[in-house]
């Protein structure tokens, strides 16, 4: 996966633990002992599929486990591990495609404005949220980005996308004026001029973190660092979101990746093409991006009544 598929870190994760989690149903199956991939037969594999749903998996969540177990015993015909693939008759569940969760300009814009201005970290947070917002990013790829990545005067940033793709996204002014402000406070932390820690042990993570920035290029350093003067965490941004939302008085099912959904859903509400907005979003087909022509029963009723020569009654 790593060296022929160029598959990303997370992908790898996410089969390997499909794998283990495989592994310990087999070896359940086999009164303990691990079974080679050969003795694996189709039956069994369906009783996996049907033990995953009584426990109260997602259609997702095996379906991604038939591809990993698809994959693996496909490479084991490669490898001479087995002579037959028995997960290839096997069918995803049908998955029923919910519509996501996404804020209305007026929450998403009080989520923008909740970081405080006067807080070093509150001109960070900003920072983060007005480009997620503003560019439609996965969280993840976010915190992937290094200095190089940005052209603030173009208004674009390189993203490593699944698959490790790159793509451009889109920088707005808001956005752009926010990582101004941050890269002020950025520079001070780099340069140890703004102290905001008090543990010895603290400090002396700092003071290794700052050995390693200083051995990197200015290109390659992260656009959005911890207190610690690392990269921030996908784990740190979705904590700080969730102080955010108790500020304001958001719904609790807002996550980073509710950012994504709002950009594309007020995007295509405003007008925007569907593939432009699937190239924004680096989706690979066009069905995925499809979940965002939803159109709130308002917008729908405004286009009704603009364009259909008889909406309107007579007067």
């Amino acid at each position: 996966m790593q060296v022929e598929r160029n598959s990303s870190d997370l992908t790898i994760k996410s089969y390997s633990e499909d794998m283990e989690a495989f592994i310990e149903y087999v070896t359940d199956l086999f009164g303990g002992r691990l079974a080679s991939p050969s003795e694996i037969t189709t039956p069994q594999l369906r009783g996996y599929v049907s033990a995953m749903f009584e426990v109260g998996y997602s259609h997702s969540t095996i379906a991604r486990r038939l591809a990993s177990l698809r994959s693996f015993f496909r490479y084991g015909l490669r490898a001479g591990w087995v002579t037959e693939n028995p997960a290839k008759p096997l069918r995803n569940p049908r998955n029923s495609r919910r519509l996501p969760f996404f804020l209305t300009t007026e929450e998403i814009g009080k989520l923008l404005l909740a970081p405080p201005a006067y807080e070093p970290f509150g001109i960070r947070d900003r920072a983060i949220l007005e480009t997620l917002y503003s560019s439609g990013v996965r969280v993840s790829e976010l915190t992937g980005m290094n200095e190089g990545d940005l052209s603030l005067t173009e208004g674009l940033v390189r993203v490593r996308g699944k698959g490790r793709k790159e793509r451009f996204a889109l920088i707005g002014s808001y956005a752009a004026e926010s990582l101004v402000s941050w890269f002020k406070i950025r520079k001070e932390l780099l340069e140890g001029k703004l102290n905001v820690l008090g543990k010895p042990r603290d400090k002396k993570i700092m003071s290794k973190n700052a050995k390693i920035n200083e051995k990197k290029n200015q290109a390659d350093l992260p656009i959005f660092l911890n207190k610690f003067c690392g990269r921030i965490t996908t784990r740190s941004i979705g904590r700080m979101i969730e102080k955010y939302l108790g500020a304001v008085g958001l719904d609790e099912r807002t996550s980073p990746h509710t950012l994504r959904h709002t950009f594309a859903t007020h995007l295509l509400n405003n007008g925007a093409d569907i593939r432009s907005v699937q190239e924004l979003l680096g989706h690979k087909s066009l069905i995925t991006t499809q979940i965002y022509t939803h159109l709130s029963t308002t917008n729908l009723l405004d286009i009704y009544k603009k364009a259909h020569p008889r909406a309107n009654s007579r007067k």
